[in-house]
């Protein structure tokens, strides 16, 4: 971790992509490009962005997240992804991601980091937990 820095991603003709999709399908492992750019297209608007973080010229993680409001805690910043290069995990990355995140909301004007963590991800929810982060709710999703 010599040369660590955030590069907030400028659409589906960003360059960064190459490197940074190959990371984000390690947690969305049936996502293709495409589908990804119909999801920009609806949730840009909608405040969705990703950032991706570099060591050098190596993307190592990426985050999609977004700012919106609630009545429970006004602003918050939602974190819809956040993967680390599985190569690069244990490495103190998904630290300085989590860090550069609450970094943001604070200059933002959150007053809270949410997200949610599928039931299986044992390991993410050591993470998360080990980052300051609780169990504050439980998610329900009803599909149609």
């Amino acid at each position: 971790m010599s040369d660590v820095s955030f590069h907030d991603m400028q659409g589906s003709d960003d360059p960064s992509w190459d490197q940074a999709f190959a990371i984000l399908i390690q947690l969305r492992d049936n996502l293709t490009r495409e589908e990804l750019w119909t999801v920009m297209d609806e949730g840009t608007p909608q405040g969705l962005r990703f950032t991706a973080m570099f060591d050098g010229q190596t993307c190592v993680a990426i985050a999609g997240w977004r700012l919106f409001a609630n009545t429970h805690l006004m602003r918050v910043l939602y974190v819809d992804d956040l993967c680390v290069d599985a190569s690069r995990r244990s490495q103190h990355y998904g630290h300085l991601f989590i860090d550069e995140l609450r970094r943001r909301a604070i200059e933002l004007g959150a007053h809270a980091i949410d997200l949610d963590s599928g039931v299986q991800r044992f390991a993410a929810h050591r993470f998360y937990m080990d980052n300051d982060f609780h169990i504050s709710s439980h998610h329900f999703r009803s599909d149609l």
